[in-house]
């Protein structure tokens, strides 16, 4: 099937991968986005993390902390210009207010909020009417914990919320890991708080991508000892423009295929099973090192900046995060 602009540019934006790798795996996967993002990731060419961040165009994002309890919101639009309009941001301000005021359980009982008579989702359908673009209350969260902070990052597309386990906490501090969470974009707060299914999918995918590697080693040994370029036979595309070229004969270019083919073959079959676990195991906690709040270097400002991590800065100030969300309307 024939995929469209839009489709490439989405798995783009989700996936960081070059666009030519975007159009061949929505090729691969027949236009599946889960299966092309599988695909992407599989190759190495990007990683497509979960995290908690919403797909959005336009519109605002504000978040608010009050006593034991933050939350953020976001409420869409078609356009920059109506997003900054102070009509939009004020409307986006009332809701955050009501939920701060009324800590609904989520998204459904937020919009089910009544102001004069007129619930929060009538609100939004009015605003809609009077610019004339579709809006949605798109996203709802909230923590809850001993102190809670929150920050919004200028321009009102990405704001964060933050709970700790202690009172009274530093507000330089806990100000400070807002600001990391926005810069850094975690996707939980330790190992143990990722989902299984995402353990289980890195892992996964870490083992893929080390058998891979491990079996392309040996057929680039291969060609090498047998006097061929690897870099001219790496694909079925190269071989035939470097025949063109002259580069490579048609000798050259059929014993390649076979060595390609016959060494894959053989490695394949007789890949140690200890080595590849160990290489995926080594994948997967730099995976969590990368992408868990607490084991990444601290960059939220600060004399503590980009010398030590999270982890070492919470344990220095004797404090506990219980819980975060960012959520962002820019595209990452």
């Amino acid at each position: 099937m024939a995929v469209t602009m839009a489709e490439i540019s989405k798995l783009r934006t989700m996936t960081g991968a070059g666009m030519m790798d975007c159009k061949n795996a929505l090729n691969e996967s027949n236009g599946d986005l889960e299966k092309a993002i599988e695909t992407i990731r599989k190759k190495g060419q990007a990683i497509a993390a979960k995290r908690s961040d919403r797909e959005a165009s336009e519109g605002c994002v504000l978040a608010a902390a009050e006593g034991d309890f933050a939350a953020v919101l976001a409420l869409k639009c078609e356009t920059d210009f109506v997003a900054k309009n102070a009509d939009f941001i004020g409307l986006t301000k009332q809701i955050l207010d009501l939920a701060i005021a009324q800590k609904p359980a989520d998204l459904a009982a937020l919009k089910a909020l009544t102001v004069d008579g007129r619930t929060i989702a009538d609100l939004v359908t009015e605003r809609s009417g009077v610019t004339g673009e579709k809006m949605e209350l798109d996203y709802y969260e909230f923590v809850k914990g001993a102190t809670v902070t929150s920050y919004i990052h200028s321009g009102n597309k990405l704001a964060t919320i933050v709970a700790f386990a202690e009172k009274d906490a530093d507000y330089e501090t806990i100000h400070g890991i807002a600001l990391h969470i926005a810069a850094m974009s975690p996707v939980a707060i330790d190992e143990s708080a990722v989902p299984q299914n995402v353990k289980d999918n890195e892992l996964a995918v870490a083992i893929e991508k080390t058998k891979a590697e491990l079996v392309a080693k040996e057929v680039e040994v291969a060609l090498k000892k047998a006097g061929i370029n690897p870099a001219h036979v790496d694909s079925e595309d190269h071989i035939e423009s470097n025949m063109a070229k002259g580069w490579i004969t048609e000798e050259t270019a059929a014993k390649a295929r076979e060595i390609k083919t016959t060494v894959a073959a053989e490695k394949s079959a007789s890949l140690p099973e200890q080595k590849v676990n160990a290489i995926a195991a080594g994948r997967l906690a730099k995976f969590f090192k990368e992408y868990t709040l607490v084991e990444q270097k601290y960059e939220g400002g600060g004399e503590d900046a980009g010398k030590i991590t999270v982890k070492e800065l919470l344990a220095k100030k004797h404090l506990t995060c219980v819980a975060f969300k960012r959520v962002t309307l820019n595209q990452e």
